[in-house]
Order: C-alpha cells, then sequence, then structure tokens
C-alpha cells in the first residue's frame, strides 16, 4: 500500500484512532497526499454520552499519534518541490497576435515560424474609464422612478467637469440602460460635446457571481446568479480587451455603469479571483481607470477615484 510505505506513523496513528473511538455512527475518516502533506477530514464524531472520564486517555492517545505523524508528514520550510509560475495568461482576451494567425497562411506564404504579420499586431493602447452612476432615489417603485438625487445631479456636474479637465480626446461613451446610468451619462454628455453616445442593455446592474466572503446584507436568489452573470460576463468580453489591430491611436473610452459589474471588471482584467469583487467599494460618480496594452498587459490607473468632489459631496449609496 503506497501510503503506508510513505508515511507508516501516520496510518499507524489513524488505524490507533479509529480503533479507540467510541461511535453511534460509523465516522468517516478521508485522507490525502499531495506532495508530502496530509489533510484528514472526519466527517462526523458520536461520543458515548456518560463515559467515563478515565478512559478519556484512550481517546487522547491516538489522537495525538495521528496530529504528530500529520505534522511530521508537512514539507520542511523553504521546500521548492512545486514550480512557481507567473500565473499571467497573456492570451485572456483570445486577441493575442501570436495565437491568431493560421499556420497554413503562415506556411503558404513562406514565414514559417517567424513573428507574425506586421499588420496583425496591435499598436494602439486602449484607456477604459469605468464610470459609477450618480447618487439615485433607491424608494422608486421599479427602474424608471429610480432616478438621479439632487445630490446625484450634482455629483454627475462634478464629475463632468473632471472628465472635461483631462484635456483627453473620447472616442465614446457607453452607457447601461437602467435610468440611474442614462442620466448620468446625459449629464456628462453635456460637458463633453461631440462624444458619442450609445446605450448597451449588457451593462446593466446585477449580480455577477457569488462572492467570497459571503455577506449577510445582500443575498441574491442563485437564479439571479444564473441569469445576470452570463450577461455581465458577455459586457466584459465586448468591451474590456486590447486594440484591434486596426487601431492606430490610443482610444479613450468612458462607460458608464454600475459597481458590481466595474469590480467584476476589475478583477477579471487584473487576473483577480473574480470571487472577491464585493471586498471593493466605490463612490458615486467615481472613475476606474483600465488601460490595456497592444501586448495584452493590463495595469489599473485609478480605481474609485472621487478626489475631485468635496467631502460632503460623497456617498456609496
Amino acid at each position: 500500500f503506497q501510503t503506508q510505505r510513505l508515511f507508516p506513523d501516520l496510518v499507524s496513528g489513524l488505524c490507533a484512532l479509529c480503533a479507540g473511538m467510541a461511535f453511534r455512527r460509523a465516522a468517516g475518516v478521508v485522507f490525502g497526499l499531495a506532495g508530502g502533506s496530509a489533510v484528514l477530514v472526519w466527517a462526523e464524531w458520536r461520543g458515548s454520552v456518560g463515559e467515563d472520564r478515565g478512559q478519556s486517555w484512550r481517546r487522547s492517545a491516538p489522537i495525538t499519534a495521528a496530529l504528530t505523524a500529520l505534522h511530521a508528514a508537512q514539507p520542511p520550510a523553504g521546500f521548492s518541490g512545486y514550480s512557481q509560475s507567473s500565473g499571467w495568461d497573456s492570451n485572456w482576451d483570445k486577441r493575442d497576435p501570436s495565437l491568431m494567425v493560421n499556420p497554413r497562411k503562415k506556411e503558404s506564404s513562406g514565414e514559417g515560424n517567424s513573428s507574425e504579420p506586421e499588420n496583425t499586431k496591435p499598436r494602439a493602447t486602449r484607456h477604459i474609464l469605468l464610470i459609477r452612476h450618480s447618487q439615485y432615489n433607491m424608494n422608486g417603485n421599479g427602474d424608471r422612478e429610480r432616478t438621479l438625487t439632487p445630490l446625484g445631479r450634482e455629483q454627475a456636474e462634478l464629475l463632468g467637469q473632471r472628465l472635461a479637465s483631462l484635456g483627453l480626446k473620447y472616442d465614446v461613451m457607453v452607457h447601461s440602460t437602467m435610468a440611474r446610468a442614462t442620466e448620468t451619462a446625459s449629464i456628462l454628455s453635456k460637458h463633453l460635446p461631440g462624444v458619442e453616445l450609445v446605450s448597451c442593455d449588457l451593462l446593466r446592474e446585477g449580480a455577477p457571481i457569488e462572492p467570497v466572503p459571503n455577506v449577510t446584507h445582500w443575498k441574491p436568489e442563485a437564479v439571479q446568479y444564473h441569469e445576470d452573470s452570463a450577461r455581465i460576463e458577455a459586457a466584459f468580453r465586448r468591451y474590456i480587451h486590447r486594440a484591434d489591430p486596426k487601431q492606430k491611436e490610443d482610444s479613450y473610452e468612458i462607460i458608464v455603469c454600475h459597481a458590481n459589474v466595474i469590480r467584476y471588471f476589475v478583477c477579471r482584467a487584473l487576473q483577480f479571483p473574480p470571487e472577491g469583487w464585493l471586498r471593493m467599494g466605490l463612490n458615486n460618480g467615481s472613475i476606474t481607470w483600465l488601460t490595456i496594452r497592444p501586448s495584452g498587459r493590463v495595469a489599473l490607473r485609478a480605481l474609485g477615484d472621487s478626489g475631485f468632489m468635496p467631502p460632503d459631496k460623497l456617498t456609496r449609496s
């Protein structure tokens, strides 16, 4: 038996442990070995009621032996038996030019294994400014009544002034079709004349993925995760990617949407565990800035920036 040969003390301890246990129902013992470590899971422990305290040593002795064996099975400090990788997927958006060229076409053109053709290499950097909508009336009956509050409209004006003051040439402003995002985008457009305004249902608020750790104040039904996650992931794939090879100049694009969507986008773009999206907080009218290089590298230049607003104008609801 491979486990017994490698870890005799562990097996002996576990056998002694099982032999010394008093159960009303059988206890399941599962152990796994990986890289010199062991994990012991006890499914259920049911001791005899009224057991003589003088017999407790019969339990403690095998337990101590098993735990000692488990400790001895741990890898030593500085153990380097595992290969560590960067964990970065350079083709995360499925647009790596070296992987998009048809091998048959390369062979027929005589390029062989040379670098990809020049016309397939992205050269521009995409700057994506993710804007959370301003404060809105949370007591409205349905989305149509959940419009911006007076403070929310003031926040949007301050945000519009901030975006204009950056002196950037914005290519497009895409916004969620929900009322609060649409109204925010409308106010921003007054400060950014000439910028194309586009609406998109994919950017609507929702539950992107069940957060870890769980929270008690927000628990959507499982069906909501099922419906929203695919839509929000589709929005990520549509808007968050490296530039097309045909794009010659850097671009600056504004996306006005919602906190859950933005936080999920950030986790996905940085290749962080997406389940951690709820660990971040965003103020209303804040700016989150993602930069995507031609190589596919992603940088987060700003997360929830709202420092351009006076403290008494900041809200998060």
